[in-house]
């Protein structure tokens, strides 16, 4: 079977499998986008992820995944779906990015993966699969794939699929196709991704500042949250779907997600279940989730952050839970909760918490009041 013969019969199994879209790019990665990247980790937008930058090589020679890479297959993957309701019962306050609402999109399409390899096998195709965690510059290869453009928000965006899709990639040793066109530039005039992020993440660059952003805040920061930034996360508990959930695409696309299925408990996580447990019983609680990014500690604090926000009386118990939590930096977040409900008789309490920026964080609350 000749190379595009074997390109075809593997699109068409990637659609079978539940992919939304699909196309090929060529492996070879541009210089100037290796220059850009590269910019961009010295810039330090990367925040704390400091394995980008190990992984950079990597990213620019996809032959190091794979020896004589020639072709990639891109698959894009809806998760736009409907909301599902609240389950009963339990303190369900706060958002979860849309991703998050379906069990870990890794476990689902790795086998999707794993069966394409085979089949790429029985074509005399050598062939490694990624779910963004391998060193690919997916965005990329997306848009040279022509399954969308780089957006203004940095995200791939699609005309059929909005911005509500997760990529993932089949490096092959198929020969390169040659020079093509990417697809064309959609934006426009529209910036309603930057006009909308509330911590101005989005840079007239088409370059997020991960340092600002509350996807990376809640799911990748550790330690407390940017003191600056508390207040504009606003209800988010996990992620943010700003800038994908106003982009006019995400709307004209609407629902259109079939591999990936919400569960009503990943969309609308019972905050209690995050306290009074070891991060042990957590992750054995949450495993396949997304959820478990954080780990209990960083979960915990998010909710104390949304309640801080929210100052929603069914969460006052959790509040109170948190200033006694093991973890200091949920008790940090306790304080600053507290301060918000103007419990300040409790934040004069953790300026005697035994961890100095517990006792710091208490102080500052307490000053700023003064």
């Amino acid at each position: 079977m000749n190379a595009d013969a074997a390109a075809e019969t593997l699109c068409a199994l990637a659609l079978e499998l539940g992919a939304d879209a699909v196309g090929w790019a060529d492996a070879e990665v541009p210089a100037a986008a290796v220059d850009e990247y590269a910019g961009w980790l010295v810039e330090g937008r990367h925040a704390r992820m400091d394995y980008l930058e190990r992984q950079l090589p990597r990213r620019a020679d996809l032959g190091t995944s794979l020896p004589g890479a020639g072709r990639v297959l891109v698959l894009g993957i809806s998760h736009a779906y409907d909301p599902p309701a609240p389950p009963p019962g339990g303190i369900r306050l706060g958002r979860v990015a849309r991703y998050a609402w379906t069990p870990d999109y890794h476990d689902q399409l790795q086998p999707v993966l794993d069966r394409l390899g085979r089949e790429a096998a029985t074509l005399g195709v050598r062939a490694k699969g990624y779910v963004d965690h391998g060193p690919v510059m997916e965005r990329l290869l997306g848009a040279r794939s022509f399954l969308g453009w780089r957006s203004k928000s940095g995200m791939l965006v699609s005309t059929e699929l909005g911005a509500f899709f997760t990529l993932a990639v089949l490096l092959t040793d198929l020969p390169p196709a040659g020079p093509s066109t990417a697809h064309p530039d959609r934006c426009g005039r529209c910036f309603r991704c930057g006009q909308s992020c509330p911590t101005g993440a989005i840079g007239p660059d088409r370059k997020i500042d991960a340092r600002r952003c509350l996807s990376y805040l809640t799911i990748e920061h550790r330690g407390p949250l940017p003191w600056e930034h508390r207040a504009a996360l606003g209800e988010w508990l996990f992620g943010c779907d700003i800038c994908c959930g106003v982009c006019p695409w995400s709307v004209k696309a609407g629902t259109l997600a079939r591999l990936f299925q919400p569960r009503r408990e990943l969309a609308h996580p019972d905050l209690s279940r995050f306290f009074g447990v070891s991060e042990r019983q957590f992750t054995r609680e949450w495993a396949g989730s997304a959820l478990l990014r954080p780990r209990r500690k960083g979960m915990a604090r998010n909710a104390l952050n949304v309640l801080g926000n929210l100052r929603d009386p069914q969460g006052w118990p959790l509040l109170l839970a948190g200033a006694e939590d093991p973890a200091w930096e949920v008790r940090e977040a306790a304080a600053w909760a507290l301060a918000q409900w103007n419990e300040w008789a409790e934040v004069e309490r953790l300026r005697s918490d035994p961890e100095p920026q517990v006792r710091a964080s208490a102080e500052r609350l307490l000053s700023e009041r003064a």
